[in-house]
C-alpha cells in the first residue's frame, strides 16, 4: 500500500510542479480520496447493519434487539471498519510528514478508544432498559448499577487515552504522582461514592424498591419512587411535582415506606374524638330503655342489663344510689356501639385488629380512638371510609348524652 503513497506526487512532477508543492498537493489529494473512501464505506457499513439489524429484530420474539436498535449499538458499531480504515492509511497519506502521521496516528487511537466508549455506553444502556422490562428487576436500582459500570469504563478509557497521548513511560510517572490528589479526587467524588455504597446497601437490605411509596419528611417528599441512580433517587409526589433525595440519605436518615401497607389485607384507620369528661355518667333505666332503640346495640343491652340486675341482686346491691353495685355508663355503651358498627361495616377487615378504646384522659378531654383496617387500600377509597365512620360517629355521640371538647368560639359566648 506505501507504494502508491507517492503516486500522485508523481504525476504532479511529470507535470512540472515543483518537489516541495507536489509534495503537499499528493498529501491534499490522498486525505481527500481516503476520507471519501471512509465516509462512503461508513455509510453503506451503516445502512447494511441498519436494515439486517432491522429485519432481525422484526423475526424474534425477544425485546432485546429492538432496545439495541433503539440504543444505537448496530450504528456504532459500523463506524468500526471506516475507523479500522482510516487507521491503515495514515501511514501511506502521511509518508512524507512524520510529525503529522504521529499525531493523526494518536488522534486516531483516541478516536478509536471513544468509539469503543460509545459502544459500551450503548450496550449499557440497551442492559439497563432490558432489564427494567424483567419482572423480578423492575423494582431493582439498576440505574445506579449501570452508572458504576460506565463511570469505571470512562476512567480506563481516560487511562488508555493518556497512554495513546503522552506514552506508557509518561503515563506510569503521571500515575505515581496522581497518588498525592487523591484526597482531592475522593472529595469532588464523594456523593458519587456514598452514593454507590448506599446503592448496595439498599439494594441488599430491600429497603425501596421503583413504585414504593415513601414518605421523607426531611425533604418533603411524599409520593411513589419512579427512579433510583447512583446519585439521586426521585420520588413523585402525589401533586405530581418531583422530590430529589440523595441517595446515600436513605441509609443515613429515617424515612417511611409504606410497602408493607400495601402488601397487608388493610390500611389502618387510627384516630380519636375527645370526649368532655363532664359528660359521662351512669346509665339508669330510662336511659337503658332509650338507648335499646338503638337496634345494633338492643341485644347487647339486654343482656348486660340481665346480668348487671342479677349480680346486684344477688349481692343486695343498695341502688338508691346509682354508684352501687355495677353499672353501665353511656361512653362505655357508645364504645360497644363504636366495636359493634365497626364489625358490621363492608368496608372493614374483620379478620385484623379492629377496637375502641379509651386514651389516657388529657387536659381536652378523654381520647376515645378507633383503631381498624380498611378493606381497601387505595387512598381516595380509603379517606372515604374514614370519613363515612366518623361522620356517623360524631353525630351519634348526642345520643349517648356525651359531649365532644372544643374550644370555645365566638358562637359559645353568645349562647352563655
Amino acid at each position: 500500500m506505501i507504494k502508491y503513497a507517492h503516486f500522485f506526487y508523481d504525476y504532479f512532477i511529470d507535470l512540472g510542479v515543483s518537489k516541495v508543492t507536489s509534495k503537499y498537493l499528493n498529501l491534499l489529494v490522498l486525505l481527500i480520496v481516503t476520507l471519501v473512501v471512509i465516509l462512503l464505506l461508513d455509510l453503506l457499513i451503516r445502512k447494511v447493519l441498519r436494515l439486517l439489524s432491522a429485519k432481525v429484530a422484526s423475526t424474534t420474539k425477544s425485546n432485546f434487539d429492538d432496545l439495541l436498535i433503539a440504543n444505537r449499538v448496530p450504528r456504532n458499531i459500523a463506524h468500526i471498519p471506516a475507523l479500522y480504515l482510516a487507521i491503515e492509511s495514515i501511514p501511506l497519506v502521511f509518508n512524507d510528514f512524520e510529525n503529522l502521521h504521529v499525531f493523526f496516528e494518536k488522534l486516531m487511537q483516541v478516536a478509536g478508544i471513544i468509539l469503543g466508549l460509545w459502544i459500551v455506553r450503548s450496550l449499557l444502556n440497551t442492559l439497563k432498559n432490558y432489564f427494567k422490562t424483567l419482572p423480578r428487576l423492575r423494582d431493582k436500582p439498576i440505574d445506579s448499577y449501570i452508572q458504576v459500570f460506565m463511570i469505571f469504563a470512562w476512567v480506563v478509557g481516560a487511562g488508555l487515552a493518556l497512554a495513546v497521548i503522552i506514552g506508557g513511560d509518561s503515563l506510569w510517572k503521571f500515575i505515581t504522582g496522581f497518588g498525592a490528589a487523591t484526597a482531592i479526587i475522593l472529595l469532588i467524588f464523594k456523593d458519587t461514592i456514598l452514593g454507590f455504597v448506599a446503592s448496595i446497601q439498599v439494594s441488599i437490605n430491600d429497603m425501596v424498591r421503583i413504585g414504593d411509596w415513601i414518605t421523607f419528611e426531611k425533604f418533603g417528599a411524599d409520593g411513589d419512587v419512579i427512579e433510583i441512580n447512583l446519585a439521586t433517587v426521585k420520588v413523585q409526589n402525589f401533586d405530581n411535582t418531583i422530590t430529589t433525595i440523595p441517595t446515600y440519605a436513605l441509609i443515613s436518615d429515617s424515612f417511611k415506606n409504606w410497602r408493607g401497607m400495601t402488601n397487608s389485607d388493610g390500611r389502618r384507620i387510627k384516630r380519636h374524638m375527645l370526649i368532655k369528661q363532664t359528660s359521662i355518667k351512669y346509665l339508669n333505666t330510662e336511659d337503658i330503655e332509650r338507648l335499646k332503640k338503638i337496634e345494633i346495640i338492643s341485644v347487647y343491652l339486654n343482656t348486660m342489663q340481665d346480668k348487671i340486675n342479677s349480680f346486684n341482686a344477688s349481692h343486695t346491691i343498695d341502688k338508691s344510689v346509682l354508684i352501687n353495685g355495677r353499672n353501665l355508663t353511656n361512653i362505655g355503651v357508645f364504645r360497644k356501639f363504636i366495636q359493634t358498627y365497626l364489625e358490621q361495616h363492608s368496608a372493614i377487615n374483620n379478620d385484623m385488629l379492629l377496637m375502641a378504646r379509651q386514651l389516657q384522659p388529657t387536659a381536652q378531654g378523654i381520647p376515645l380512638e378507633i383503631y381498624c383496617f380498611t378493606k381497601d387500600k387505595r387512598w381516595e377509597s380509603y379517606e372515604y371510609v374514614m370519613s363515612d365512620l366518623f361522620d356517623h360517629f360524631l353525630a351519634a355521640v348526642p345520643y349517648f348524652d356525651l359531649e365532644l371538647f372544643e374550644l370555645p368560639n365566638d358562637t359559645s359566648f353568645k349562647q352563655s
